[in-house]
Parts: C-alpha cells; structure tokens; sequence
C-alpha cells in the first residue's frame, strides 16, 4: 500500500512552511524548535516531499521550500533515514522530475544530487540510467528536468562517475549528451554542453575519446543565438585549451576570430567568459606565435572592456565623492591573515629576498566588487599579454592610449588610467621614454574630481613607483609623494584606501629616500588615525609598519616617536584581547619596535605584557577546548601567533634591554608549550622568537636548552618548509651562544641537516640557512661534525656563494675552515666548489682571509705544482683571477 498523509499532519507541516516565510526572528527560532520536533518522526520526510510532489494546490514557494527543507535534512541525517522512507523518496523524485514548473523541477534536481552525493550513487543503480532514458521523452518538462538533475549530479560526483566504482557509466552518457547539441531547445542545449563540461578539467577517458566529436559539435555552435549556449561553449574552449591544445592548435585561427567576437558579446556574462580566453591562451608556450597576428584587433577590444560599466558605477557609488564620515558595515571588512615570522639572509645585490611564496595580490584596484568581471579580466589578460608580448605590446596600444587619458567623459580616462597601470610590469622598458611626460600627467590625476579617478590613479603610479624612485628625488618623487599624502586624506574612502596601500608600495621602493621627509610623512598619517573608518585603519596600520621596515633606525628621533607613538599606544589601549584588529596593530608594533630600538622602550612594557598574556590565554583555551571539545570553543591560535611575532619584533629591536622583562615574566615556559603546538604556524613563530632572544639575552634561554633541543631536533622536517627553516636558524644562533656545551645535542641534529642541505628542490632560504647551521655547528664543535664533512660540502658551497659578506656567514665560514683542518681529505673530491665560494666573498675580516689562505695555498703545496696547473684549468677565467688576485694561487 502506497504512504499516504494524514490531514492533521499534513496541516502542522503546512503551517510551519508558512511560518518559516516570516521575517520574524521570534518565529523563525520557534520554526527551528518545531523542525527539530518533527524531525524525531520517521515519516516526516515522506510529508515533506509529499508537499513537493503531489500537493498541486498549494504555490510553487512553499512546494519548493518543502523540498529545501527535504535536502537539509538529507543532507544531516540521511543514513538515518528507514528504509521504506528513502525509497519513497527517491521513487517520487524520479516520478517528479517532469514537474511543469521549472522551480519545482530544479528543486526536485537538488534534491537528487544531494541523495546521491551521499554516497547514494552506488546504492541508487537505477537512478543514471532512468534519468539518461528520460532524457528521450518526447514531453520537454520531463527532458529539460531530468537534464537539470543530471547536470547537477555531473558537478557534484564528476571524479566518482569516471571511476570502476559505477562501472564507467560516463561511457553511455558522454556519448548521449553530444547528441543533444543539436537539440532545438536552447536550454537542453545548454545542459547537454554544460554537463560534458564537467569532466574537460579531469580529462576523463569516455570524453577523451569522443574529443574530435565533442570539438566539432561545439564548432557547430559557434553562432548559436542563446547567451547562456554561447557562455558554455566559450567556458569549454577555454578549459580545452589548458587540457587539449592539441587538438585546438589545428583551428586555431579560427578559434581566435570566434574569441575575439565572443569577448565583444552584448551579453556581459559571455564576454566575460570569452575574456578568460586570453588569460588561459597568454600561459600556453605557443601564445606568441598564435596571437601575433592578432594583437591588432584583440588589444582594442582588451582595452574596451577595462571600462568601468553603469552596473558598476552604480554598486561602487561612483556618484558620491564624500562618505568619509559614513561607517563600514562590517561584511566590507575581508577577514585578515597573519604571514608568520621566517627568517631569511640578505642576497649580493639587493634587499633581503621575499620568501618563495610571494602572495599576488595584482589588479584588486576595485576590489568591494570583489566578484570577477569583465573589466577585471580584460586588466589582468592586458597584464598578462604584455609580460608575454613585452614592448612588441605598445605599437598597438600606444595611439589609443592618448585618446583614453586626456578623454573629456571620466569613465574612458579612467579606464585608459587602468590600462596604464596594467602593462607596467610587461612593458616597462618600452614606457621609460614616455614617463616623463605620462607621470606628471597621473599625478595631476590625483586630484581630478571624480573619485573613481583618483583612486585608479594611485595604483597606476604605484605600478611605475619603482621608475620614480629611480629619477633624482626633485623630479618626480617629491610631487608623488606630496599628493599621494593629500589622497591619503581624501574626503573619499575609496580613494584613501587607494592612496594608502599605494603609499606603502612607494615605501617600499623608496626606503630611506623618505627620511627627508619623515617629518610631513608622519604628521598626515597620524591625522589619517583621527579620520578613518575601521576598513581604512587596517590599511594604515599597514602603510606606518611599511614605512617603519623602509626608514629603519632613522625613525628612531625624538620628534617623530612623539608624533606616532601616542596615537598607535592608544589604539592599542582601546582594543580588547578578542579584538581582530589586533593583528595589523601587532604586526604594525612589530615593524616600529625593531625600527625604533632603544627608542621603544619607554613602550615596551605594556605591549610585552600583553603579547605574553595573549599568548597564555590562547594555550589555556586551547587546553580546555582539548579536554572537554562539548563545553568549550577552539581559539583562534592567529592572536598567539601575532604575538609570539611582536615578541620576536621586540627582542630584535631592543635586544639586551628586554632582559628585565624576559626575567620578569614566565615566556620560557610558554614557549616551551608554544614550541610542541600542533599547528605548524605557531610552532614556526616559536621558533623565530626562540633564535631572538637567543641574540638578546641568552642567560635566560640556556636553562632550558637540554629540554629545546629535543624538539628542535624532531622539527627538522622540512615538510613544513617555515617551521623547520627557523628551527634551523635557532639552533645555529644557540649553537653561537653555547660553544663547546653543544657538544651533546650535535647528534640531535647533526643528521637531519645533512639529508636537508642534500635534498632536490628544497627552497633557496632554506638551504642557506641549513648551510649556515651546519658551519656554526662545526666551528663550536669542529671534531664532532668533520667527519661528514664529504657528505655536505659540495651542496654547502653552493648554497653559500649567493650571500652577502655578514656575520651568519663569517661564523658558518670560520667553521667549514676549522673543519676542513680536522679532516682535509673530506674536501680532495670538491675542493673547486670551495674554492668557488671562498671567491664568493668581497672582503673577509683579515683572520678569516688568513685561514683561506692558508688552506688554498696548503691544497696547492699537498699536490704539486703540475696537478694544480691541471686542476686550476678547469676554473671559471673570473674565479681564476679572483683566487689569484686575493689569494696569490
């Protein structure tokens, strides 16, 4: 006998359908009680998709909700749902699914993708093959929602339906889908392409040998009249050109001139598809050749599409120039993460070197519209283009350029502004020569009346800030500066975030270029603390920690730590311990304490105090959410993070002045639990504040050596590549500390140091710091580690050659020299690697100088002067003069 409902119950059920439509929060927590009940009745689901089904005469909204509620609950308690209740539900789905109502047919799809992404798939045999059968049905309702359903199924299981598990059904389906590329309804059409999509990126083998077919078919419908047909094929074209280039290569031409159409479609949402086109083409090795032709006509439509849309101005507000005194609402602000703390060397030629995992943040110029769009896409594909096409890229653009900045309607300026600063990094060279005329041009830009214009222009020139600084201060630094200062106190938010983050590119390029002008530098970016909203504020803790990484210890005046101290103090005085902002405000602190130094210390106290509170609070919280998961919360390790960092900030900027403070407080042991967490990001800033206060007041750090070289030994696993850099630099500094006591842990660490510094692909800070490590440790403990010398010294050498003159690397030196006198047979195989690197150094203090000497010289007398005439043949000719020159060999 088939279920049916009881009238009593379907009206409880129907009223709380009702009720569940009301804004009403009281009645919304009163809905969620009653579900709650009436989940606890096994048949309550069969009520539900009853209400989907069957009742035609209630409206297609709550029917609909019914079947939203269904999925929930499927989604939450499927496996405990009686059998006779699953198959109600799946017989009436399938039933259904030619509803003639296309809300009711795609909730009835949801619904089935949700059973079977339960892992239903294979205990539902029936259901592909009953679907892919109704795809015949002569009824177009019944054809259209099975397509639906499929498809739906088609995006959530695609990996599992190209596996043995189902026994390849993609075999039969593939196949069926391409028939209906030709189907006369643009929506089925639609799904059928849409659905073979799915499975390009995971080259599933039933698609792979239907590819000629599937190419073909799309080709045919090249000039379809339905937007969302022509959106799915130029979204298959793309993904084909990343998987199957081979198989486009041949129509390649063709497949351009399509593109180069499609990007131009009325329809925003096929254009932008279209545009991805080029992004994907600009990574593919044959982009040069197979676009070369066509810059011509792909350059204009680019630089079209970099217009700002009515759409847009409208969401940005492009009307309104003055809200700084309108509050952020709170869902603006992007949740911010802290990049912990790595320890890295400085490079010849140059600042320290950024980490391998250097964050892109390029063209996030608009970024409230976060949602991708065509004027994004045509930037970043412009972007792109040009570090391919380098200066080749300008003859196309250049005569449109002038057109776009000097454009009496704002809306085309702006966008030629964008195209400005999108081919910076390509084309750079080929701009030099216009620079000077086109950057004051921009700096005029700053203060042009519309918002969107000023805001664009700041990130233009922060795109060419490098250049600027490059020119004699007076010519163009010195105006940028000052108006970028202005927009920092721009009426517009927009523009002042704009003007902000641009202000810490020039930071950056600029470093002690600024200190002329400290003084007018900070006086606005205090006042900016008085007048931003909190989005702002996140960005200017940025912009003053920046400043403070770029000028150094010239911050460290009277003056200026009387203007920035005060506010930054009482900023931090007003946030709570659960306050997020915290962390720019700590890294922030962190960033001014080791640029200040001494000059900090009249405001060490507290903000020591508090990182060492945050730090306990967040292990005591961590400890009770592990003994009792039900009564307590997991905290949020970031705000140890943070402060284990401003710690290390502190240690670093005041070193031996943080003794009273380290004695004072119970840091050791934290770090103890710190260093033992399970997340790797707490562990590795654990290990960046233990090599600090190594540096700053070692008395207190070696008590608890015998318990930290244990751990530091088990970190050595480089894969959690920060953690076990910094662990690496620590022991090299405690190493310096402890001399000839190290002697028992070398076994500890010894091994692991040499199987890293021998490991393929193991990132460049890494190596050296494992380089240095491992010299440090041989100069403590000479006799204890020479005998392996054989077994790093080749991988040492290289690491070595690329570091500028230091202490780490005089210290790691000095080691690898006293090593070498202890065992110089374990250099004979590489001695050229050594020679290599002792060539490596500008000036060594003279003792070291000596010990180079001494060894090159003693090699040379140990095999004669013939082998060294041969061996000294296989030189590079600079590395022969330089020996020669320093070293008299």
């Amino acid at each position: 006998m088939e279920w049916q409902p009881d009238e009593q119950g379907l009206q409880q059920v129907l009223q709380l359908l009702k009720d569940s439509q009301s804004p009403d929060t009281a009645t919304q927590r009163a809905v969620q009680e009653k579900l709650e009940q009436l989940n606890q009745f096994p048949d309550f689901n069969n009520y539900l998709i009853f209400v989907l089904t069957s009742l035609k005469s209630e409206d297609e909204p709550t029917r609909s909700l019914s079947g939203l509620i269904l999925k929930n609950n499927v989604k939450a308690h499927y496996q405990n749902f009686p059998p006779n209740v699953a198959d109600f539900i799946k017989r009436e789905c399938l039933n259904n699914i030619g509803d003639p109502s296309p809300l009711i047919r795609a909730t009835i799809g949801i619904l089935i993708t949700t059973i079977a992404s339960k892992g239903e798939l294979q205990t539902w045999p029936e259901l592909l093959p009953q679907l892919c059968n109704l795809l015949n049905s002569e009824d177009y309702n019944t054809c259209e929602g099975s397509f639906g359903a499929l498809q739906k199924i088609c995006e959530d299981s695609s990996e599992l339906l190209d596996s043995d598990a189902l026994n390849r059904p993609l075999n039969i389906m593939i196949p069926k889908f391409l028939q209906f590329f030709k189907h006369c309804s643009p929506k089925i059409r639609s799904h059928a392409i849409a659905c073979v999509n799915q499975f390009i990126i995971g080259r599933a083998q039933a698609l792979m040998d239907n590819i000629d077919t599937f190419i073909e078919s799309l080709f045919a419908l090249a000039g379809d009249e339905d937007s969302e047909v022509r959106k799915n094929v130029c979204r298959a074209l793309v993904m084909l050109l990343e998987v199957r280039i081979d198989r486009l290569i041949p129509h390649m031409h063709s497949i351009i001139q399509y593109m180069l159409q499609r990007t131009q479609d009325p329809d925003e949402n096929v254009a932008l598809e279209a545009c991805e086109f080029w992004l994907t083409l600009a990574e593919q090795p044959i982009c040069k050749e197979a676009l070369s032709g066509h810059l011509v006509q792909l350059i204009p439509i680019l630089v079209n599409g970099m217009k700002y849309s009515e759409i847009d101005i409208i969401l940005l507000k492009g009307d309104v120039e003055e809200d700084e005194a309108i509050p952020d609402s709170e869902q603006d602000i992007k949740p911010r993460f802290h990049k912990s703390r790595t320890v890295t060397l400085q490079h010849e030629g140059g600042e320290g070197e950024e980490g391998e995992d250097i964050d892109e943040d390029e063209d996030d110029d608009d970024d409230t519209l976060s949602d991708w769009n065509l004027r994004k896409c045509s930037a970043a594909a412009l972007d792109v283009l040009a570090n391919v096409f380098r200066e080749e890229l300008l003859p196309h653009l250049l005569p449109l350029l002038k057109g776009l900045l000097f454009h009496p309607d704002w809306v085309i300026k702006e966008s030629g502004i964008l195209v400005l600063g999108a081919i910076a990094e390509g084309c750079m060279q080929g701009m030099v020569p216009y620079l000077p005329e086109l950057i004051p041009h921009l700096i005029q830009c700053l203060c042009d009346k519309k918002a969107l214009v000023r805001s664009i222009a700041c990130w233009t020139l922060s795109r060419y800030a490098h250049w600027v600084v490059s020119q004699p201060p007076d010519a163009h630094l010195k105006p940028l500066m000052t108006e970028l200062l202005k927009r920092i106190l721009d009426g517009n938010k927009r523009v002042q975030e704009a003007a902000c983050s641009a202000f810490a590119t020039l930071e950056e390029e600029a470093c002690t270029e600024l200190v002329p002008y400290l003084s007018f530098i900070l006086d606005t970016l205090v006042f900016a603390f008085g007048k931003y909203q909190h989005k702002n504020l996140l960005i200017l803790y940025d912009a003053i920690g920046t400043l403070a990484d770029s000028v150094g210890h010239h911050l460290n005046q009277p003056e200026y730590i009387q203007k920035l101290m005060p506010p930054l103090i009482a900023k931090w005085n007003e946030l709570k311990d659960e306050d997020k902002d915290l962390f720019p405000l700590l890294e922030c602190l962190s960033s001014v304490a080791t640029a200040l130094q001494s000059g900090f210390l009249p405001y060490c106290e507290p903000v020591y105090q508090r990182c060492v509170t945050l730090v306990q609070k967040t292990l005591a919280q961590a400890m009770m959410y592990s003994q009792q998961p039900d009564q307590y919360e997991a905290p949020d390790k970031d705000f140890m993070i943070v402060a284990l960092d401003l710690l290390s900030g502190l240690a670093e900027g005041l070193g031996g002045h943080v003794d009273t403070l380290v004695a004072r407080s119970n840091i050791m042991t934290l770090l103890f639990q710190c260093m033992q967490d399970t997340m790797p990001e707490v562990r590795q800033s654990s290990f960046a504040l233990l090599g600090d206060l190594t540096k700053a007041c070692f008395p207190h750090v070696k008590p608890c050596i015998a318990e930290f070289m244990p751990i530091l030994g088990t970190n050595l696993n480089p894969e959690f590549i920060s953690v076990c850099n910094n662990a690496t630099w620590a022991i090299g500094e405690i190493c310096m500390q402890m001399g000839v006591e190290m002697q028992p842990y070398i076994a500890m660490v010894l091994n692991q140091l040499v199987e890293i510094i021998n490991r393929p692909n193991t990132p460049k800070t890494l190596l050296e710091n494992t380089a240095i490590t491992i010299g440090r440790l041989g100069y403590v403990c000479p006799q204890e580690v020479a005998p392996m010398l054989p077994q790093f010294i080749r991988p040492w050498c290289t690491s070595l050659r690329n570091i500028r003159d230091n202490e780490e690397k005089d210290s790691a030196f000095r080691g690898i020299c006293m090593m070498i006198g202890v065992n110089p047979g374990g250099v004979v195989q590489d001695f050229i690697f050594f020679c290599d690197a002792v060539a490596s150094w500008v000036n060594p203090k003279d003792d070291l100088r000596d010990m180079f000497y001494k060894i090159l010289h003693g090699f040379k007398e140990q095999v004669g002067e013939e082998n060294w005439q041969q061996f000294s043949e296989q030189f590079p000719p600079l590395l022969k003069e330089r020996l020669a020159a320093c070293y008299g060999v």
